[in-house]
């Protein structure tokens, strides 16, 4: 009886060493694609974490299973050399697959706990299986961004502001934004009735279309999916961004505002597309909108968050060099342009300082790193 319990076991910890394995790996194979190729640091750290967990809670029973470990005659090496099931062709083949072998190894040690007493260290197991399934979700996220990340790579993010344009028109400023090259525009008006909204809207759609110019619509889901845009900004108490990607689904690019490194974080996992990042200094573009919250934020942003920012909140032609060199990749000047005389000109202009304080701050970057061999 004491053979046949010692057989059991033995072969019991070989099937929940072979599924630890399996889910490490899995988790490492995810682990790796978040850090190098999604540069996601948020999610690389979730990961991160999970596997540790995984490997430990099993204590010293891992230095038991080692012992029974026999992967020389383990048949499922012979199988799966003659099978191709196990085939990708792209990234998101080889994420899914992943996901799930590590979700089927967590089952498959959880259940085997049961059976040798191990029943406090299963229901560990199962809590880490659904947090896999979480996990999953927010991954699946990060690879839709990942594939709409290129929509928002662009200097300037420009946005519609009637009452601040001198009596021209939104449709007349878009016209003359696209004209100078822009090619992300975010159609914002708080006064005007949803009817009017919808009329400048439509308008704006065909616009931006014929011309390869990405159109974001502020807070209006329903005018948002009624034009056809390509995305939806919305702020912190606006709907929750889980329900506007239900609405508008998986290909709208969603874009949230953020004015803390909280909110930023709280961004990423929840499946944001992109953040404005400000007010950077005061506004008074916005008749609701909080106090600055500076460089600092900025550069928080620049150093830990990798999904796009757009730098926006009282930034000018005279204080823009300063936003650039803390490292903003897009910035948006509401008023600056739409009041501008001239439009197209005060975005070459915007453009020439943009261009000249990033070449500035690259040759910073190169005396620093030289500077010890008096390069500079």
């Amino acid at each position: 009886m004491f053979l046949e319990r010692g057989k059991f076991l033995n072969k019991i910890y070989r099937i929940i060493d072979a599924n630890l394995n399996r889910t490490s790996e899995g988790l490492r194979v995810l682990e790796d694609l978040s850090r190098f190729y999604y540069e996601e640091s948020i999610l690389t750290e979730q990961i991160k974490n999970i596997r540790h967990k995984i490997r430990k809670s099993i204590g010293i029973m891992d230095k038991v299973m080692i012992n029974y470990r026999d992967s020389e005659n383990d048949l499922g090496l012979t199988i799966s050399k003659k099978s191709k099931l196990d085939n990708k062709i792209n990234i998101r083949q080889l994420v899914t697959g992943n996901f799930k072998r590590v979700e089927e190894g967590l089952r498959v040690i959880e259940e085997n706990l049961k059976i040798i007493g191990q029943y406090e260290t299963s229901k560990k197991y199962e809590g880490y299986r659904y947090e896999i399934y979480a996990l999953e979700k927010n991954y699946n996220n990060i690879f839709s961004r990942f594939i709409k990340k290129g929509a928002l790579n662009t200097d300037i993010y420009c946005i519609t502001a009637e009452e601040h344009s001198k009596g021209q028109s939104n449709i007349t400023v878009v016209k003359e934004m696209i004209e100078a090259g822009i090619k992300v525009i975010q159609y914002r008006e708080k006064d005007k009735t949803n009817l009017e909204k919808y009329k400048e809207c439509k308008i704006i759609r065909k616009l931006t279309k014929d011309f390869d110019v990405t159109f974001i619509v502020n807070d209006d889901i329903d005018i948002a999916l009624a034009v056809g845009a390509d995305g939806l900004h919305i702020g912190q108490d606006d709907v929750p961004i889980e329900k506007a990607r239900k609405l508008v689904g998986d290909e709208m690019i969603i874009g949230l505002s953020t004015h803390s490194p909280e909110q930023a974080r709280d961004a990423v996992l929840r499946g944001a597309d992109y953040i404005g990042v400000g007010p950077i200094y005061r506004t008074f573009t916005k008749k609701d909108v909080c106090n600055p919250v500076g460089l600092t934020y900025l550069q928080y942003i620049v150093e830990n968050i990798s999904i796009p920012h757009v730098a926006i909140g009282g930034i000018k032609e005279n204080n823009i060099e300063e936003v650039v060199k803390s490292g903003a990749k897009c910035i948006s000047l509401v008023t600056e342009i739409v009041g501008a005389d001239n439009i197209k000109e005060k975005i070459k202009n915007i453009r020439t300082i943009i261009k000249d304080s990033k070449n500035e701050g690259e040759k910073n970057n190169e005396c620093e790193l030289y500077n010890s061999n008096g390069c500079c």
